[in-house]
């Protein structure tokens, strides 16, 4: 069975407070809705210095789902550790990993947007040097033993639930994070199907004499969205996930890597272009085929403000006419 994903980023154009504490709470709802019917992981991310709304804190948002969850993976990927106190950063993730029993995986990227470390009176130049700081504190912190940090003894509580570690994987596209992952002996996961860059880890890790494994994206990535009717809701509602595709577009450098990246300026180029699909019910059994059971189909109901009862729609087509057929293979 393919990896079923809900993804929640909850941007949208003109939030007001009333519509988006209307999403957060129907993705929160949906979340348990997926629980109940087998789906495995709930993803969201980290964004700050937006005007649509998009997730900034996404630990808090996983710590909700875990609590209204039971088995539900929930994925952080990525949340901007450079951004966030290293100390304080360890305990919440502790904690979260002790409610959940283990529920929270935590991708740590180092984002790639100087505005957002403006915003947090960090140093985009230093961000490097920033993320091995906080990586490094948080694998010494969880040991739950005292340490070493910026000149003082310190000892940081409670121990995770998960041991050595809660599950911590380094994320990015270049050589300098697969060196870092290699280095502590941490999971890489590319923001791209990326061969070369996995194999690249292997061998330093190999040279470091450190354990580790690539959680690599297929090769083709697809936002879905289920309808009975895909060329009405394209109709309808093909502007909204438009509306996230140049958003997340308008981020990117020239030659960046990630595995979601549209060039679409139109609705029509963007369903073309095939990043972003609507499907039948029919017709994702039939891509969970292609994929097959490394692969994952990932569920973006609310993308770009999509209207929380059409999003409700999609997620009762997938876990009512989806996942049954999956779970017969």
């Amino acid at each position: 069975m393919p990896v079923t994903v809900l993804r929640f980023n909850l941007a949208g154009p003109s939030p007001t407070p009333a519509s988006l504490g209307a999403r957060y709470r129907a993705a929160v709802e949906m979340a348990a809705f997926a629980d109940d019917r087998g789906l495995t992981t709930v993803q969201t991310e980290e964004h700050h210095a937006t005007d649509n709304g998009w997730m900034p804190a996404p630990l808090a948002f996983a710590g909700t789902v875990l609590g209204a969850t039971r088995r539900i993976t929930v994925t952080v990927s990525a949340l901007i550790t450079p951004l966030h106190d290293p100390l304080r950063l360890a305990e919440e993730i502790a904690v979260l990993d002790l409610l959940s029993g283990g529920r929270l995986v935590t991708v740590a990227g180092l984002g790639y947007r100087p505005e957002e470390y403006a915003a947090h009176g960090r140093d985009w130049h230093w961000r490097g040097k920033l993320q091995d700081e906080v990586l490094e504190t948080l694998l010494a912190a969880w040991k739950g033993e005292p340490f070493r940090y910026r000149g003082r003894t310190v000892r940081v509580t409670p121990r995770p639930y998960t041991q050595p570690h809660p599950l911590l994987l380094v994320g990015g596209s270049s050589r300098a994070a697969a060196r870092r992952a290699a280095r502590l002996g941490l999971p890489l996961f590319p923001s791209a199907h990326l061969p070369e860059l996995e194999a690249y880890y292997h061998a330093r890790r190999a040279e470091y004499g450190t354990e580790g494994w690539v959680l690599q994206p297929s090769a083709r990535t697809s936002l879905l969205h289920v309808s009975e009717d895909p060329d009405r809701a394209w109709a309808e509602y093909g502007g909204h996930l438009l509306h996230e595709a140049r958003t997340y577009a308008s981020w990117q450098a020239p030659g960046a890597e990630s595995a979601v990246r549209s060039a679409a300026d139109d609705v029509e180029a963007l369903r073309r272009e095939g990043v972003y699909r609507i499907v039948t019910p029919e017709e994702c059994v039939r891509l969970a085929g292609e994929v097959g059971p490394t692969g994952s189909l990932i569920l973006h109901p609310l993308c770009g403000g999509m209207p929380v009862d059409e999003g409700w729609r999609s997620v009762h087509l997938f876990a009512e006419r989806v996942v049954p057929h999956l779970k017969e293979r």
